[in-house]
């Protein structure tokens, strides 16, 4: 078998049987498929499509072109993963909260690229965390701690490392069959028994609209029900920031607020349906109740502080965590423009603030700058009077902080006072 046969039976509109999808993803890790091969794969695969057995056959493919850890654990082994919104820092909540909740939760999260943050980068404003640790070590973490979030090794699913950055000069990044595969192979080589996805949709998500969030949310759940791992799927509002904070350090402030009882909100309540929808399908019930128990008692941050102190943080970091953390050395208010009600937000362009300040990348070899960002983003709905602040910015130079005021003041619709949106639009079950 070789490459030519894979994209010769694409290019006829032919399915490609799941042997050669094996040996195409193996052919990828390797390297024994070239670029130029690849790329007229994922040509072929975002022109003619696959259908739902050979998208399950690609996920699994790529899952199985590395190491796929498997767990001998006494309580089940779950996670959840987001498409990518801003100020989208839920899983900073759940994993600690799940931890407390009978269930395990080794988590391999990403950076930051484009407008949305990475959950790596958050967690790396953490003076010492390691997101980078062997397998030894995050085992042995999971294991006493209930919960870690790391970065995938080099040799998890390796395949889709190589085909991503592909796609990402072929304009073959859109593909539903890609995407999702691409999601789903790390995840699943994780040695997950149950998944729950928090598929974004609006203004400040990859997805603007609810029929594309629904297909992939389908595709995503389709798929990995079909490969084993009990899935569901929550499409969750992102016409606003779902923190009011969007920068690394600022948004595991935000999380400790939750964390300590400080402050609720949308973060709160989507961390705890998100978690209950995944309790629930490993046969946990009242798990919204367990979650808000674990958070409102304390334990999720005790958890959280374990974890940190686990992974390299410092031991107090819960107890005094401001400490802590990095402050930029420009804060500035952000005044409303005009009178009236924040009426509705370009969330694309508020995370392209963020990454303007240097708290994202714009490719993946930029540097981030931990203390940048926004905090006190009023929701949707606020009255606000001309001059009153719509946000803070925090810059490290005074140009940056002026050039992000004006873009804030663009990106923030004031208006008439919009109807509420709901956080949980659908549910997508097995």
């Amino acid at each position: 078998m070789d490459a030519r046969q894979v994209n010769a039976a694409l290019r006829k509109g032919e399915a490609p049987t799941p042997e050669m999808l094996a040996w195409f993803a193996q052919g990828l890790a390797d390297g024994s498929v070239s670029a130029a091969q690849a790329g007229a794969f994922a040509m072929g695969v975002c022109l003619r499509g696959l259908d739902e057995a050979g998208r399950a056959a690609l996920t699994l493919a790529m899952r199985d072109s590395g190491r796929v850890l498997k767990w001998d654990l006494d309580a089940p082994v779950v996670d959840k993963h987001s498409t990518g919104g801003v100020g989208d820092c839920v899983s900073l909540v759940l994993a600690p909260a799940l931890a407390c909740c009978g269930v395990y939760n080794p988590m391999i999260s990403g950076r930051g690229l484009g407008h949305t943050g990475g959950t790596l980068d958050k967690l790396e404003a953490i003076p010492g965390y390691t997101t980078g640790v062997d397998e030894a070590r995050f085992r042995r973490v999971v294991a006493e701690v209930g919960c870690a979030i790391v970065s995938a090794s080099a040799d998890m699913a390796p395949a889709d490392k190589r085909l991503y950055a592909v796609r990402d000069v072929t304009g073959t990044v859109e593909s539903l069959d890609l995407i999702t595969a691409s999601i789903l192979s790390k995840k699943l080589a994780a040695g997950l028994e149950a998944l729950v996805l928090d598929v974004k949709v609006g203004t400040g998500a990859f997805m603007k609209s609810l029929d594309e969030a629904r297909a992939l949310a389908q595709a995503l759940v389709g798929t990995a029900n079909a490969a084993g791992c009990k899935t569901t799927a929550l499409i969750t509002d992102m016409d606003q920031p779902l923190a009011p904070a969007l920068g690394n350090a600022l948004e595991i402030d935000t999380v400790m607020a939750v964390l300590s009882g400080q402050a609720k909100g949308p973060l709160y309540d989507l961390s705890v349906a998100l978690g209950a929808d995944l309790l629930e399908t490993v046969g946990i019930a009242d798990g919204a109740a367990r979650l808000e128990q674990a958070i409102d008692g304390g334990a999720a941050a005790e958890r959280f502080g374990r974890m940190v102190y686990a992974l390299g943080g410092p031991l107090g970091f819960v107890e005094n965590w401001q400490r802590f953390l990095p402050e930029a050395p420009v804060i500035r208010e952000i005044p409303a423009p005009d009178d009236g009600h924040v009426a509705g937000f370009d969330g694309e362009a508020l995370g392209l603030v963020v990454v303007g300040l240097g708290g994202g990348r714009q490719v993946e070899t930029d540097v981030v700058d931990p203390a940048v960002g926004l905090s006190d983003v009023l929701p949707l709905g606020t009255q606000v009077a001309k001059g009153q602040p719509l946000a803070r910015v925090h810059a490290a130079r005074e140009e940056q902080a002026d050039a992000a005021v004006r873009a804030v003041q663009a990106a923030i619709t004031i208006g008439a006072k919009p109807k509420a949106a709901k956080l949980v639009r659908e549910r997508i079950g097995a």
